[in-house]
């Protein structure tokens, strides 16, 4: 029993020197005491059980190996724990250095090499994980201020290269940058700078054109929002926190409207300019009142001023070019109406003079070819009268050439009418019965007798005159539209043919008479009925000549066999029928 005692001493003294070699003094010592008293507790059990000591001393054996197994299972669990320790620390310490090495903070040295040895590897690892909070947050802090940065470059570099959306900046920014350090920032700064003041220079050219055509489009009348957003729609915005669209484009666009409308400015001021000079021509022609000048006295105030110092608005708006433009039509087509009564009357005076001495007008200026040129406006009024004017003076001068032709027809026409009269005379059988007047028709049978004597040759002097003022003129002489000549040839025809009928007349009675007396030797005479024909007075149309119209000639037959001698007017007459024919 002594024995065995001794030996469980010798284990349970190994046992208390393995723990005494994990644990602290004091924690020994109670543990030693704990364990000597369980011991003997269990010493106690296994008398009283009545163990052999070959059984005590092989539970003793295995509880010494339980005891060992907890050991060394604890000893691998804290080697375990040193080497993710060891990791930790190794994983903050390389997240550190690639936030200082990000941050650009290289001067600042580690503390973990100078206090590993002084520090367990948990201690370690705490002051390595603060100092990566803390650099952590001062990294979010300058990526913040980069994304902050990086966005106003996007939104003023899609500005100036107008592009209509812009990137999240903080969705664009790398998450992974490299290069967080002070002088990168700086960088970006100077690149912001240098944007923002580009972005101002453009700004102020861009305003400075918005002004322009505002200012142009207000004295033009046109709408300055509807200009602008044909360039681009931002340039007219009424809420100040959108951004104007300053690029290349726009800064372009707009110079083309300013240009477009200074051409536009030019013209509408020529054309008014033009507008008010013929307004002012008609009302000096028109001897327009006071009244009717000024409604217009803002376009008179307007061309006192050159081109580019108009500035009022609506000054050159198309509702002033229209307002002037509107007048200039009504006065124009009041001077029409005015100039086409003025043509009218003009041409009635030639008319009147080509009447007198049977020359035709001119068809050029017709009363109906005028008027229809005058609406058309394809002729100016002016223009008309003088063409009118001309050709009257030429009338008058063709009228003068023609006088000493007129005169020997004006006799010629009186002599036909005195040989249709002396034929209507020489026709009634009473003309030598005794009666009023009856002297008075025989003196001018003598007279007609002596003139109708003098036609044949007055014709032949007609025909020659009227010949050499043709070769004279270089034309020929037509009266009423048909040339003399003819009229003078066909006439001596027709004298002729009229000649000859009445020579078969005469001897035609002179057979009749003879046979009569015939019959009368043989059978005896037969008193014949009294005739009661008498004589039927003509009235005689006196020959005037100057200052009156040549009368008509008249168409007269002798007998029914004998054929009308044809005078100027009715040849003329029959020679326009068969014209129009």
């Amino acid at each position: 029993m002594e024995r065995h005692m001794s030996k469980v001493g010798r284990k349970r003294s190994k046992s208390v020197e393995m723990m005494m070699a994990f644990g602290s003094p004091c924690s020994s010592i109670l543990t030693s005491t704990s364990y000597n008293a369980l011991l003997k507790e269990l010493q106690k059990i296994w008398t009283e059980i009545g163990e052999s000591e070959a059984d005590k001393d092989r539970m003793l054996s295995e509880l010494e190996r339980d005891c060992l197994e907890i050991y060394r299972r604890k000893v691998d669990e804290a080697a375990t724990a040193k080497v993710h320790l060891h990791q930790s620390v190794a994983a903050k310490e390389a997240e550190l250095a690639m936030l200082m090495a990000t941050l650009g903070d290289i001067h600042v040295n580690s503390p973990i090499q100078s206090e590993r040895k002084a520090k367990s590897l948990k201690d370690q690892l705490s002051s390595v994980t603060a100092l990566v909070e803390g650099l952590t947050l001062k990294k979010q802090e300058l990526m913040k201020q980069f994304a902050d940065i990086k966005a106003q470059i996007e939104k003023i570099t899609g500005e100036i290269s107008g592009h209509g959306h812009f990137v999240n900046a903080v969705s664009a920014l790398n998450l992974e940058e490299q290069d967080l350090s002070q002088r990168k920032l700086t960088e970006y700064q100077s690149n912001l700078h240098a944007l923002q003041k580009e972005k101002s220079e453009r700004l102020q050219k861009v305003l400075d054109y918005v002004n322009e055509v505002h200012s142009i489009c207000a004295v033009l009348g046109l709408d300055f929002a509807k200009t602008v957003n044909d360039v681009h729609p931002s340039l007219d915005l009424t809420s100040m926190e959108q951004s104007r669209n300053i690029s290349d484009s726009t800064l372009e666009g707009l110079n083309q409207a300013i240009t477009r409308l200074k051409t536009e400015k030019k013209i509408r001021y020529q054309k008014l300019k033009d507008v008010a000079g013929s307004l002012f021509d008609l009302w000096n022609l028109m001897d327009a009142t006071k009244e009717e000048k000024i409604k217009f006295l803002r376009i008179t105030s307007i061309l006192d001023s050159p081109e580019s110092a108009i500035t009022e608005p609506g000054s050159l708006s198309m509702e002033m070019v229209e307002q002037a433009s509107a007048e200039v039509e009504r006065l124009t087509k009041l001077k029409a109406s005015r100039m086409k009564e003025l043509v009218t009357k003009k041409r009635s005076e030639l008319e009147y003079i080509c009447h007198k001495n049977h020359i035709q007008p001119d068809s050029s200026t017709a009363a109906d070819k005028t008027n229809a040129l005058i609406d058309s406006g394809l002729v100016s009024p002016c223009e008309l009268l003088e063409k009118i004017e001309a050709q009257i003076e030429k009338a008058k001068n063709e009228a003068l050439s023609r006088t000493e032709i007129t005169d020997r027809i004006y006799r010629w026409l009186c002599a036909c009418d005195e040989e249709n009269w002396l034929e209507n005379y020489n026709q009634d059988e009473t003309r030598y019965s005794a009666g009023r007047g009856t002297h008075i028709n025989l003196k001018r049978a003598e007279r007609a007798r002596i003139t109708i004597n003098k036609i044949p040759l007055m014709v032949d002097n007609l025909i020659s005159k009227t010949l050499a003022w043709e070769d004279g003129q270089k034309k020929l002489f037509l009266y009423d539209g048909v040339r003399l000549v003819s009229i003078l040839e066909e006439y001596k025809l027709t004298r002729q043919q009229k000649e000859e009928e009445k020579k078969r007349a005469r001897d035609q009675k002179k057979l009749q008479d003879m046979l009569l007396a015939e019959k009368e030797a043989m059978y005896g005479s037969k008193p014949s009925p009294r005739r009661s024909n008498s004589f039927r007075r003509t009235k005689r149309i006196p020959c005037q000549w100057k200052g009156s119209v040549t009368p008509s000639p008249r168409r007269n037959s002798v007998g029914s066999a004998t054929p009308e001698l044809s005078t100027p007017r009715s040849y003329s007459g029959r020679q326009n029928t068969y014209l129009r024919k």
